[in-house]
């Protein structure tokens, strides 16, 4: 007499339902979880900034002018989060194509300009240029700190 116990397994059905399964839960999370580096390395960016512009402001208090330069102010070693170091104009003694200029190719500030490259390390004098779009930027001589694309 055959016992009737029951062979316990997984089958080749089961196997591949839980694969798919997981495969479209992973092309929904890492998207999702990319999206939220690349705000929070702006948020970063966008906060050392306003660091950044505090000291200069601090400096000129001193020193009557702003720096020509980060590595005047002693401010030269921040960088990104990407890893590129802060740009830096002082409007006073920049040619009159240098500034960042807006939609209207008037200057941004009638201070400094400070800002990052952001992710994609490029950028151009016009924030309405694609590769400005991304940059995180200081307009309106600090009333605005952030996505170029959002100014």
């Amino acid at each position: 007499m055959k016992s009737k116990t029951r062979e316990t397994g997984v089958t080749l059905l089961e196997l591949v339902t839980v694969v798919v399964v997981a495969g479209i839960l992973a092309s929904l999370a890492i998207p999702a979880f990319n999206g939220y580096i690349q705000r929070s390395r702006s948020a970063k960016a966008i906060g050392d900034i306003g660091s950044i512009s505090a000291q200069l402001y601090r400096w000129q208090s001193n020193a009557r002018r702003f720096p020509d330069t980060l590595a005047e102010a002693g401010l030269d070693g921040w960088r990104d989060p990407w890893g590129q170091p802060y740009r830096y104009l002082n409007i006073e003694t920049a040619a009159p194509s240098e500034p960042r200029k807006d939609k209207n190719l008037h200057p941004i500030n009638t201070d400094f300009d400070l800002y990052s490259l952001g992710p994609d390390g490029v950028t151009a004098t016009a924030l309405t240029a694609k590769a400005s779009q991304d940059d995180v930027i200081r307009a309106n001589n600090g009333g605005f700190i952030g996505i170029a694309a959002k100014y």
